[in-house]
């Protein structure tokens, strides 16, 4: 507890939070919690991993009925894994602790031991090559071997499933799997009104006012109108015609009288 809380340098830190982790396996220990749950929030982000993997690890095969506190911890992985803003070792931590936390369809349980009480060998390689994920994130597939499934099954001769009937004086709460994860649901958008200016509502004002006041036209000109306008034309270029014939009876006139005298 002192080199998880009080160590100086972070990778102390990180190493006793993943040796508590390990050593506290599937037990859902209320006192491992309590320690492992204020190191998530350190300042170094690989000491925040190594907290989530820890608590995921220590609430392995836990309920609710169990252990209270396992919905604030799956509640804490989903927001980190979904945070934009979360640094992506973090993200790594809180993804990989959902799945140990569901590991085996929520059937399995991390052991060094068989279930005869001896050591088994390929768990205990198993959480020793996981611990040096750091290194390459590909190892962290090792701790599938250290994972222990915890269900029943019964085969009669034939190595079919025979129908067995067990009796529990347990209330089903004790024993029941977690709730499974819901999608979260969309929200419908409310339609937001829009602003409307002063300046826009002035211009529709006018555009309404000019809309409703016709525009001053002439008149429409009559047939009679028409018939008079094309009459006094035609009497202007009958009175051209006229001046031209008396200009050019004059100018003959005037030769004749030149020549007359010459």
């Amino acid at each position: 507890r002192v080199a998880i809380t009080a160590g100086k340098q972070w990778y102390q830190r990180r190493v006793a939070i993943t040796a508590g982790g390990i050593s506290c396996a599937g037990s859902g220990m209320k006192e491992a919690l309590s320690i492992l749950e204020p190191m998530i929030n350190d300042p170094v982000n690989y000491v925040r991993q190594g907290a989530l993997l820890a608590s995921a690890m220590v609430l392995v095969q836990q309920n609710d009925h169990m252990c209270p506190k396992l919905k604030t911890f799956k509640d804490l992985f989903t927001k980190t894994m979904s945070d934009k803003h979360e640094d992506v070792m973090v993200k790594f931590g809180a993804i990989l602790a959902q799945g140990i936390i569901n590991a085996g369809g929520r059937n399995c349980t991390i052991s060094m031991r068989t279930q005869y009480g001896h050591t088994n060998v390929p768990s205990v390689v198993g959480l020793l090559v996981f611990t040096h994920t750091w290194f390459w994130f590909p190892l962290a597939h090792f701790l599938c071997l250290a994972f222990q499934p915890t269900y029943l099954i019964g085969l009669n001769k034939d190595l079919k499933m025979p129908v067995m009937k067990f009796k529990s004086c347990a209330k089903p709460s004790a024993y029941a799997y977690p709730p499974l994860l819901e999608p979260p649901k969309e929200k419908e958008k409310e339609k937001v009104s829009t602003a409307i200016l002063s300046t826009t509502a002035k211009k529709a004002a006018k555009s309404k006012t000019a809309a409703a006041t016709p525009m001053e036209v002439d008149p429409p000109a009559t047939a009679a109108a028409e018939k008079k306008e094309e009459k006094k034309v035609e009497e202007k270029k009958d009175e051209k015609k006229e001046e031209k014939k008396e200009k050019g009876d004059d100018e003959k006139k005037e030769k004749k009288e030149k020549v007359s005298t010459a």
